[in-house]
């Protein structure tokens, strides 16, 4: 068992990682590669009692199938069709917020009543936050690498302390991975208002 899951965790360490540098450069691959990552963390996270990152996992499969379409149709206005990179909006952050704050909620409850869970808040409140980042990397929504820090900032200790020492030390790659990735989301925000504005000028 022991072996198992060792290889379990070290395969979801290397997978995430590839997962995360493919989505800070914006490549498609990010979304198939992401998918085996979640097949590996479902089985590591029951193993560990960590059931709401465990489901978490499978809605995650789903929205994978949902960015991968979405990134690979496009919606953008060049002639590739290539998704821009955006700002959130005040509806979508006030929907996200709602969706947010009763999902922990509710999760929460039902992790403290329904399973052996020691950590049923924090394990909530990860699964919340990475809900929304993961809905916010589908839509090219540069905010989201701010949901997924602020989500890497509780499981690195939350994985530590469940002996999923591994795992934690790749959310810390994940942190410095994400930060990357805001920075280059926000130049090419910037590019392509810069391009948009002198196209209205010219």
């Amino acid at each position: 068992m022991n072996w198992n899951l060792s290889w379990t965790e070290a395969l979801g360490f290397a997978t995430g990682a590839l997962c995360v540098w493919l989505v800070a450069r914006q490549h498609i691959a990010n979304w198939p590669v992401g998918i085996a990552n979640n097949v590996f963390f479902i089985v590591l996270f029951v193993q560990a009692g960590l059931y709401a990152d465990a489901g978490l996992q499978v809605v995650f499969i789903a929205l994978a199938a949902y960015g991968w379409w979405i990134w690979a149709n496009g919606s953008g206005p060049d002639a590739a069709g290539a998704l821009p990179v955006r700002r959130t909006t005040g509806a979508e952050w006030a929907w996200l917020a709602a969706a947010g704050v009763l999902g922990t909620g509710a999760l929460t409850l039902l992790l403290d009543r329904a399973t052996d869970s020691t950590v049923p808040f924090w394990d909530a409140l990860t699964t919340a936050l990475s809900l929304a980042a993961t809905y916010g990397q589908c839509r090219k929504l540069l905010e989201s690498w701010w949901l997924w820090i602020a989500a890497d900032l509780v499981y690195i200790p939350l994985y530590a302390y469940k002996g999923l020492y591994l795992t934690s030390l790749l959310y810390v790659g994940f942190l410095a991975l994400c930060v990357t990735g805001l920075v280059g989301w926000r130049r090419t925000l910037a590019t392509t208002s810069a391009r948009a504005a002198t196209a209205v000028t010219a």
